[in-house]
């Protein structure tokens, strides 16, 4: 089988390449810019077909899906902390995702396997059951939360229209090993690292997986022919659990002192500044991310449907996943 992976220079992108061929299948990569790609790991890849692409031009797109048997569109713009690129990460999402499903429908592709978010999902009250496949979240004050739930909506509408065979998956934060530019969730872990939440760690919670487990879930989503959204999370954790967890990966990373009393939330912001001065650690916390994740709810997800109908389970630890993280960031 021969399947296009959009954003194939990505974190995810990147490894769903790997898995695909690991697995027998055939690929073809696009990418926004050849030069980038063929000078990184992917134009090392073996066998792997690049074509240069922007996700929103349509002629390029159905260009691109010639031939093809599965579109796993994984492309988007992932950024949290830059307000002034909130309409780039929108258009990429939104255009995007309608750009490549008109594309694959034209191009008459039997499977679109399309990566949305787990912030596609509302966030619960402490203690309240988890959500699943069948909520969606209304608070799109973060432009990238705006971006994928808008993006994933339109999907399924679109599919419906076009006739075409949608599955969605919908994967916490992404770590471990493959990425070539951090991400805001690898951001995370960088700023434990420059000791961002030695004084103290938010009151909140933060979910992750594996991007080799993800990249196989979306690989088995399309090889069983699956249907619907499918939630894909290992570990929901603390933030105080997520640095204690790796003090005790690395020693050097200093435990938070404690955790940081809600009424703290709104100055997050202003220490996040300081702290990317000062430390040079990357920038995490804009006001609407600290409205959203200040609202005395928590991540609650159920992975059980992925569980049961791909028979996904993570096959790599959460402590062996940072373990990956970390070396990538330290570098060789």
């Amino acid at each position: 089988m021969l399947a296009l992976v959009t954003g194939a220079n990505g974190h995810l992108g990147f490894n769903l390449v790997r898995t695909l061929l690991d697995r027998g299948w055939r690929v073809r990569a696009s990418v926004r810019t050849m030069a980038a790609a063929r000078r990184g790991p992917l134009g090392a890849l073996p066998a792997v077909e690049l074509v240069e692409a922007d996700v929103r031009d349509p002629q390029a797109m159905r260009a691109a899906m010639e031939g093809i048997d599965t579109l796993f569109h994984a492309a988007a713009v992932y950024v949290l902390s830059d307000p002034g690129r909130a309409g780039e990460i929108v258009e990429v999402s939104l255009r995007g995702a309608e750009t490549a499903l008109r594309a694959a429908a034209d191009a008459r592709v039997r499977k679109v396997v399309l990566t949305s978010s787990i912030v596609t999902l509302p966030l619960t009250r402490p203690g309240a059951p988890p959500v699943d496949e069948s909520h969606w979240t209304t608070d799109l004050r973060v432009p990238y939360i705006r971006a994928k739930t808008e993006a994933e909506r339109r999907a399924w509408s679109l599919a419906a229209e076009l006739r075409l065979n949608l599955v969605t998956i919908l994967p916490s934060g992404i770590i471990g090993p493959g990425f070539q530019r951090s991400t805001p969730t690898i951001d995370i872990i960088e700023a434990a690292r420059r000791g961002v939440f030695r004084l103290g760690a938010p009151r909140a919670n933060f979910t992750f997986a594996d991007v080799r487990d993800v990249a196989v879930a979306h690989v088995v989503a399309a090889e069983r022919d699956a249907q619907g959204r499918f939630i894909v999370v290992d570990v929901q954790p603390s933030f105080r659990t997520l640095v204690r967890t790796l003090h005790g990966i690395d020693p050097a990373i200093g435990p938070p002192l404690l955790t940081l009393p809600s009424f703290a939330a709104p100055m997050l912001p202003l220490y996040d500044r300081i702290t990317h001065r000062l430390l040079g650690a990357p920038r995490i916390a804009t006001p609407e991310v600290i409205a959203t994740a200040a609202s005395g709810k928590v991540f609650n997800v159920s992975a059980a449907r992925a569980r049961a109908e791909l028979g996904w389970t993570p096959s790599v630890s959460f402590e062996d996943s940072l373990r990956a993280t970390l070396r990538a960031l330290n570098g060789p």
